[in-house]
């Protein structure tokens, strides 16, 4: 009886033991420490929340109903903008509006509006953060636009020019360059897929424009090179997670793959480092399914999803051991995201991209930065502004901005250098 009492303790004991060390497992939140010095910040773009000028997507009726015109207001808020961007970290990555700026090639210009812009950076960089400028990011002038566009090498030149007036008044607040933002999907939604203005479909006009944009690339990287050689130079370049899930669809995502990163990066290859974006995780089959275009084909297929694509941090880490293995350079990671409404959900995104990312610089990649998408809710393109990428939430009927528990959650992150997963 009392060896029988004896074992009957012994194997509570040994229960017990296990299910409160396997409960102090399944509870317990690992701290990871990122580099000193590593880049914290947010970014959005100007056409995105700025009321639309004379550029080419003034007008554009996106998916939701709305229309492309009045977006987030920024260009009246942002004294009150900026108190959200400080808190995001030491990095503020944007663009300006070149329509605004430049009322036609080679023209000055606008000195009310490179005051204005002037003022915001100043405001910014006196608060700590610094300028990550991109130089394109979508939009064009109608003026550009009409001549033929990125289709048309006369237009070359003006760009260049635009460039050049750029680094003459902002580049005294810019610490970073990117040429172009994502000029992968650039020529892909407006020259193939048309879905952005122009709204063509060509591969031959999609790989013209890109071929194009990197032509401007090289020109601009040599003049930075010139007159500031201390600020290092990129591009912006969207990379995603293509993925054939049968026989039919390997062959589609494959050439997608190349298309899209390996041959895009080949044609951009004069950079200080790669400027990396990853949102997507693209099944082929041998369609490429998407939430935009196939709602509910992801669920059934098992595949976890935001409002747009399948979503599988993993991905990223490929992408960053496979940049860091190609190239050998440093890698800052311009933009993340994920489109929900659910600060929760955001959160969670926040957390596994920055596990994946610190797992790969754990690895050997020389990751420097991380730069959330987006600062606040804009118009995203043309799907239009109920799709959310904010940090901080804009009401779309009165422009009032509302911090979110994300927001408040990647401003800890950015503060202490370290995230709990």
């Amino acid at each position: 009886m009392y060896e029988c009492e004896n074992a009957r303790m012994l194997e509570w004991s040994i229960l017990t033991f296990s299910h409160s060390h396997i409960l102090a497992f399944i509870t317990h939140r690992m701290k990871l420490k990122f580099p000193e010095g590593f880049l914290w910040g947010s970014s959005t773009s100007a056409a995105q929340v700025e009321t639309a000028s004379a550029h080419n997507w003034r007008g554009v009726v996106a998916r939701d109903g709305h229309v492309f015109d009045h977006t987030t207001a920024h260009e009246d808020l942002r004294e009150l903008d900026a108190q959200y961007i400080l808190q995001f970290g030491t990095v503020y990555r944007c663009s300006v509006d070149w329509a605004r700026l430049q009322e036609q090639a080679f023209a000055p210009f606008a000195v009310e509006v490179v005051e204005e812009y002037q003022q915001f950076f100043r405001l910014l960089n006196e608060g700590g953060a610094r300028i990550l400028f991109v130089m394109h990011h979508f939009t064009n002038p109608l003026w550009f636009e009409q001549n033929g566009g990125w289709q048309n090498e006369d237009n070359l030149s003006a760009f260049v020019d635009y460039a050049r007036q750029c680094i003459e008044h902002f580049g005294a607040y810019v610490f970073n360059w990117n040429t172009f933002n994502e000029p992968n999907v650039y020529a892909m939604n407006a020259f193939f897929l048309g879905q952005f203005p122009p709204f063509k479909k060509s591969y031959r006009k999609a790989n013209r424009a890109i071929r194009h944009m990197a032509q401007v690339h090289k020109v601009i990287y040599d003049l930075l090179k010139s007159i500031c050689p201390e600020k290092p130079v990129s591009i912006s370049l969207n990379t995603a997670y293509f993925k054939g899930l049968n026989w039919l669809g390997k062959i589609p995502a494959r050439f997608t793959d190349w298309w899209f990163i390996d041959r895009a990066a080949g044609l951009f290859k004069d950079v200080d480092y790669w400027g990396l974006s990853y949102y997507a995780y693209v099944p082929f089959t041998p369609f490429p399914i998407t939430e935009i275009e196939n709602p509910g084909q992801l669920k059934q297929l098992g595949i976890p999803h935001d409002k747009m694509w399948g979503y599988h941090p993993q991905g990223l880490g490929l992408i960053l051991r496979r940049f860091h293995k190609r190239f050998g350079k440093p890698i800052i990671m311009v933009e993340s995201g994920i489109c929900t409404d659910d600060s929760e959900v955001r959160i969670q995104a926040i957390k596994d991209y920055l596990k994946v990312c610190h797992g790969a610089i754990q690895d050997g990649v020389d990751l420097r930065g991380f730069i959330q998408w987006s600062t606040w809710d804009n118009f995203e393109w043309n799907l239009g502004p109920t799709y959310r990428f904010g940090l901080v939430r804009v009401n779309l009927e009165t422009m009032e901005r509302e911090m979110t528990e994300a927001g408040e959650f990647f401003a800890r992150v950015a503060r202490e250098g370290a995230v709990e997963v």
